[in-house]
C-alpha cells in the first residue's frame, strides 16, 4: 500500500516528490529542532528544485492547521472516549500531543503542501 510512486509514501517519509530516490530535508530525524524545516536546495538524484518559489512553504501553514487539528481530535478521542478521562485531562492529552508532535506535523504539513503541486514521475527513477 504504502510503496515509492504513491503520494503516501512520498508524504510519509518525506522523500523527494519526483523521484522518490532520497529525503527532502537535510537532517531526516525531526526532533533535531535546529533542523526540522531545514530542505535540500535540490534532489540530488533527478535535480528537482523544492524550493519552487521564494516563500513557498508558506502555504503549508494552511495544511499544518488541519494536520494539528487532526492530531488533537485524535487525542481527544483516545484520552476520553476509549480511556475515559475526564475533559481537564482530555485537554492536557491535546495539548502534550501538539508540543510533542509539533516537529512532525510541520513536517508533514511541508510533505502534503509540496506533493500537491509536485507528481511523481518514473522516467526519473534511476536504476
Amino acid at each position: 500500500m504504502i510503496t515509492k510512486g504513491t503520494k503516501l509514501y512520498s508524504i510519509l517519509t518525506g522523500a523527494c516528490p519526483k523521484c522518490h530516490q532520497e529525503s527532502m530535508y537535510e537532517n531526516k530525524n525531526p526532533y533535531v529542532l535546529s533542523d526540522v524545516l531545514k530542505i535540500k536546495e535540490t534532489c540530488s538524484k533527478c535535480h528537482t528544485k523544492y524550493r519552487i518559489e521564494p516563500s513557498f512553504f508558506y502555504g503549508s501553514m494552511y495544511v499544518s492547521y488541519a494536520v494539528g487539528i487532526a492530531f488533537a481530535v485524535a487525542a481527544f478521542v483516545i484520552s476520553y472516549l476509549f480511556i475515559g478521562t475526564d475533559l481537564l485531562t482530555a485537554f492536557i492529552a491535546i495539548v502534550g500531543t501538539l508540543i510533542v508532535c509539533g516537529p512532525i506535523i510541520m513536517r508533514l504539513s511541508r510533505n502534503i503542501w509540496i506533493n500537491i503541486f509536485m507528481h511523481y514521475d518514473k522516467t526519473l527513477v534511476k536504476k
